[in-house]
């Protein structure tokens, strides 16, 4: 186990890729191995310390930041303990980073499908913030695919959980650690909204355990282990990205796609187009990487990028499907790229990428806290949002670009300031946008979590009954408020 006291090396520990000010430690302390995690946990919860866990840093809601006492991080714990190509199961420890995974299982002919723009970060982490990206639209974020969890709570008890082995009777859930202890948690009687969604505790009744613990931002226990389920590697994939000359137009490409895709999940035959993916770029965010990208149209109103999984028995039949649809939206399919090939897929892929890495460069830049939408709303409710969108960053003369998750109704927008003044406009702005998206029905993260930055907007979606019911969950698990000061509640 290593542990770093000098402040200079502390340092780098601090922030997250939100740029969160504020956050301080005494120590850094660098298990090698799952029992040794153990042993920090239980010598900070003796000397009633307060503990951060942190992954690469790459959190975009302040969560990683420490508001004092010990930073446990798991860079050392970076095993990949098994891939199973017969069980179709990956074990491994929280601090292997996600690409990492992903590529060792691809290799054994297996996808391991949760895929967030930030691929440097740690499976930890994705369990923390139960993350998701591009291909949540078809297969679900990471909760979908972890099986069990080895945590180990505030007090150092061993929690093992598998995936339908300890479920709430109602809203009474009981946990058993390892040692026999038990923990008798009631949940609060909130209404999750049945949509992507990413803010708070994950309660229901009759609920799984493993559930509470995947989006709990490492406020509840440390990741010790994880043991996820894999899928068989798609023969091939069709993509593309679609520009178009009306937003309108390119919404209603969205709206026939979106339905096609979930009517094929829901086992209608008739229907073929099945997309992994539909992600959204506004002309704002065309320009912003038109410097590296100078073949986008000029003038376009926005672009779309899609996924299409094929075989080699319905290839033909699914791209005349996806020309069909793309050509009574948009005159500019001759400008706009497909790819077949899986060269030119990643190209496409590199493309979707590009425009959040040149964001969070700015944003670095700017030096500025990240002001950035994440919220989620039904889909028949998100026109709604999107156009109070431009309308608040139109009334306020804001400089923005939006991207993102559009087959999830679920898109980012970006502000950029220059000036204290500006800084807190926007702020203002931000604050009537999540008003807006908790009105009609949605919730205020669809992916990146609450953390330090969005505690206020939580209360606001479940009220002081809400809040207050999470914190006597939490304190049944940690009763002395040592995980994760300040973030969540």
């Amino acid at each position: 186990m290593l542990i770093k006291t000098d402040p200079d090396l502390i340092e780098s520990y601090l922030t997250d890729a939100s740029n969160f000010a504020g956050g301080s430690a005494d120590e850094v302390i660098i298990p090698e191995t799952q029992d040794e995690l153990r042993e920090a946990v239980q010598r900070c919860a003796a000397e009633g310390k307060l503990m951060t866990l942190a992954g690469t840093g790459t959190g975009l809601a302040g969560g990683r930041v420490p508001f004092g006492g010990a930073i446990i991080s798991t860079e050392r714990l970076n095993r990949i303990v098994l891939i199973d190509t017969v069980t179709k199961r990956g074990i491994v420890e929280p601090g292997v980073i996600l690409r990492e995974y992903q590529e060792a299982v691809q290799r054994t002919g297996l996808l391991y499908p949760p895929d967030p723009t930030e691929g440097g970060c740690t499976m930890g982490g994705t369990v923390a913030a139960n993350s998701s990206g591009a291909r949540t639209f078809k297969y679900g974020a990471t909760r979908a695919f972890v099986e069990r969890l080895r945590i180990i709570l505030a007090d150092g008890e061993d929690l093992k959980i598998r995936r339908g082995d300890m479920v709430a009777n109602g809203h009474q859930l009981t946990l058993t650690a390892t040692s026999g202890r038990r923990y008798s948690i009631t949940l609060p009687a909130i209404t999750m909204p049945d949509i992507k969604h990413a803010a708070g505790y994950f309660v229901k009744p009759n609920m799984d355990a493993i559930d509470l613990f995947i989006g709990s931002e490492g406020t509840l226990g440390a990741v010790a282990e994880i043991e996820t389920r894999l899928i068989t590697e798609p023969e091939r994939i069709f993509s593309g990205v679609i520009f178009f000359d009306d937003l309108n137009k390119l919404m209603s490409f969205v709206d026939e796609a979106r339905t096609a895709s979930i009517s094929h999940a829901n086992g209608n035959a008739e229907i073929s187009i099945s997309s992994r993916a539909l992600e959204f770029f506004d002309a704002k965010a065309l320009d912003f990487v038109r410097e590296e990208y100078p073949n986008i149209p000029k003038g376009v109103a926005g672009g779309v990028w899609f996924e299409q999984e094929v075989t080699d028995d319905n290839e033909e039949a699914l791209l005349n499907a996806w020309y069909e649809l793309i050509g009574r939206y948009t005159s500019l399919m001759d400008e706009s790229w497909f790819a077949i090939t899986e060269k030119d897929q990643e190209e496409l892929r590199a493309f979707r990428h590009a425009i959040p890495a040149k964001t969070y460069e700015r944003i670095r830049e700017l030096g500025q806290q990240k002001i950035g939408t994440d919220m989620a709303v039904p889909s028949q409710n998100f026109r709604e949002l999107y156009g109070f969108y431009l309308n608040e960053f139109a009334s306020e003369s804001l400089n923005y670009i939006i991207y993102g998750h559009i087959g999830n109704s679920h898109v980012h927008a970006n502000i950029f300031t220059s000036s204290p003044e500006e800084f807190a406009r926007a702020k203002a702005v931000y604050n009537r946008c999540v008003q807006k998206a908790i009105a009609l029905g949605g919730t205020v993260s669809g992916e990146h979590g609450v953390g330090k930055i969005k505690r206020e907007y939580l209360r606001q979606m479940y009220g002081d009954s809400g809040i207050a019911g999470f914190r006597a969950l939490k304190d049944v698990l940690d009763p002395q408020g040592l995980f994760g000061k300040g973030t969540m509640i």
